[in-house]
């Protein structure tokens, strides 16, 4: 027996004290809904009206029904609006990824949009490596993350990816500095300052072919996690690194400057599971596309100046000319 239909007839009828009314506002024939009632009074084993009268009333066990009757379907209404909320994604805990070098910014206009999208989701955040992110999502303990392509996964699904143009870091008194691009094959004597392979193997791979690609063969490749360890690398002497121009901007002594000979980008896009995804994964890659693309401005003009030093051998360790 559907019980909540029946109570939804006999909340109108109810109301109406006429069944023929109440057939007309529930948009069906009066013996169905005669039918409904006697079926729901058998159910129940009481009288819910009284025929006896040309006018219908309830009986006391009606009276005391109506009342039980429109709070459980109003609870009904409330548990399918939190369906659909749960559905639609707004609802829940979400385990998100995010790379270890999202800026502060990026990452504060990423859960802004989504506390204005779905203020109800419980965003759960953790900083992890592509290669954390892939295993996870493959495990079922991550519902969505930001990685860095290329990737060899099976199994998930992609958001709209973000391509952005990367350029060399190194030391502004560099001689290479004072261009307004610098060539790969310039790099031939330096080494190369990245994340461990481990992090993104996809992305290390395609970094060095390209490298390789246009002359330059780095003799190493200096593993740096996190930005403020690769700036230390970078400004010591001896290794550049191929990065965003948004990462230079938080170290002055870092110059930026486009790669002459090769367009070399790095694709990022939001990651999901393909099967039982989370229903907030889509609208998290959404607007994580519109986040990065947003985060990421034009390149900074070289900055130019009569005071840098005159050209010298580079790399420079240590200075011992005083």
């Amino acid at each position: 027996m559907d019980l909540l239909r029946h109570l939804r007839h006999f909340v109108v009828v109810a109301h109406e004290l006429h069944f023929g009314r109440a057939a007309d506002r529930l948009g069906m024939a009066q013996p169905p809904l005669s039918q409904s009632i006697q079926r729901l009074e058998r159910e129940l084993a009481v009288e819910l009206f009284d025929r006896s009268r040309r006018q219908v009333r309830l009986t006391t066990a009606g009276g005391l029904l109506l009342a039980e009757a429109e709070e459980l379907l109003a609870g009904e209404g409330r548990l399918r609006n939190l369906m659909v909320q749960v559905r639609a994604g707004e609802l829940g805990v979400l385990r998100a990824g995010v790379p270890p070098e999202t800026p502060a910014v990026t990452l504060r206009a990423l859960l802004d949009q989504l506390t204005s999208r779905a203020p109800g989701l419980d965003v759960e955040l953790h900083e992890l490596t592509t290669a954390e992110q892939v295993r996870m999502l493959g495990e079922r303990s991550l519902d969505v993350g930001l990685v860095h392509h290329p990737i060899d996964a099976d199994g998930l699904r992609f958001g709209a990816p973000v391509d952005v143009p990367l350029g060399v870091l190194l030391p502004r008194a560099s001689p290479l500095a004072r261009g307004r691009e610098v060539p790969l094959a310039a790099l031939a004597d330096l080494d190369l300052v990245a994340a461990p392979r481990a992090t993104a193997p996809g992305w290390h791979d395609h970094l060095l072919a390209v490298c390789r690609r246009h002359g330059w063969r780095p003799a190493r490749v200096r593993p740096a996690r996190n930005p403020e360890f690769l700036f230390g690398l970078v400004l010591a002497g001896g290794g550049v690194a191929v990065e965003p121009a948004t990462l230079a901007r938080r170290e002055p002594r870092i110059a930026w400057r486009p790669i002459a000979d090769a367009s070399l980008t790095k694709r990022t896009s939001a990651a999901w599971p393909q099967r039982s995804a989370h229903p907030a994964a889509a609208m998290v890659g959404q607007l994580a596309a519109e986040v990065l693309a947003a985060a990421e401005p034009a390149p900074p003009a070289p900055r130019m100046s009569s005071s840098l030093p005159a050209a010298r051998p580079w790399p420079v360790l240590f200075d011992t000319t005083g």
